[in-house]
């Protein structure tokens, strides 16, 4: 199983550095989830880890070796990522869009192989998608859509899965769908790393949590550690009020107040 750590990563735009000095390992074969403050740097850091950006300063490694210094299809045999926003594409198919996931295998005008239809049928048939396998993506709901960016990202077959804020812009119902849908994803051996905003959803679906604030990683760990009313206080200016999750040791965040000037 892929290993991807970090070691003094530093990441800007035109000298103006967003992320420093970040070291941190991802637990393989877990879900992590970056919370923090919009404008913490989070989405600037997942794009470095998988490759979007070059480090101002330190290094992204994958399995020891630095991501900078391997072949970019290499890198995606390894690392899916999906953006925030993933670009519309008018005109092809469910399975035409999931099988650009096959991409990164691809020699020359070889086209697909067995192997590749084989992956590309597991994917649709794990997020659900065959019935929906000749329809165009503008035909569908957002949470199915969003089902299609995962269903290609699984098809590239890799360890490790990147997203950021997978479930922006979904209902609640629909939110629920792509965790779970993550979830099982996870148990079948895939580490996946994201960034969410609602914090108990955060705790429901984590495994282990990293807390951004202006381009510092202030602390990490299990759910249960991370749910303090004195790091959500330093993370968010906010005073939370804790319950425990039914059937779980779980935190559940049930109010919060602004502090202000903290």
């Amino acid at each position: 199983m892929t290993q991807l750590n970090t070691t003094d990563l530093s990441i800007g735009y035109e000298k103006k550095i967003v992320v420093n000095d970040i070291t941190v390992e991802i637990p393989k074969g877990q879900i992590t989830s970056l919370i923090g403050p919009n404008g913490s740097g989070k989405s600037t850091f997942l794009k470095a880890l998988a490759r979007i950006l070059e480090p101002a300063k330190g290094a992204v490694f994958i399995d020891g070796e630095n991501i900078q210094r391997i072949d970019t299809k290499a890198v995606a045999q390894k690392i899916a990522s999906l953006s925030q926003t993933s670009n519309q594409i008018s005109g092809l198919t469910v399975e035409e869009i999931v099988a650009y996931g096959r991409f990164p295998y691809q020699k020359g005008f070889s086209g697909l192989k067995e192997h590749d239809h084989q992956l590309i049928d597991w994917a649709l048939a794990a997020t659900n998608l065959q019935q929906l396998k000749d329809q165009t993506l503008d035909t569908l709901s957002g949470g199915q859509q969003q089902r299609v960016w995962i269903a290609m990202a699984l098809a590239q077959d890799t360890d490790v899965l990147i997203l950021d804020e997978p479930i922006t812009f979904l209902d609640p119902a629909h939110q629920l769908e792509i965790l779970e849908l993550l979830q099982k994803i996870n148990h079948q051996g895939k580490t996946i790393l994201m960034t969410i905003h609602d914090l108990n959803h955060a705790s429901r679906f984590s495994d282990y949590l990293l807390g951004m604030k202006k381009g510092e990683l202030l602390f990490q760990g299990t759910p249960k550690e991370v749910f303090t009313a004195d790091k959500l206080l330093n993370l968010f200016d906010i005073q939370a009020t804790f319950a425990t999750m039914p059937n779980s040791d779980k935190p559940l965040v049930v109010s919060y107040d602004l502090v202000k000037g903290h």
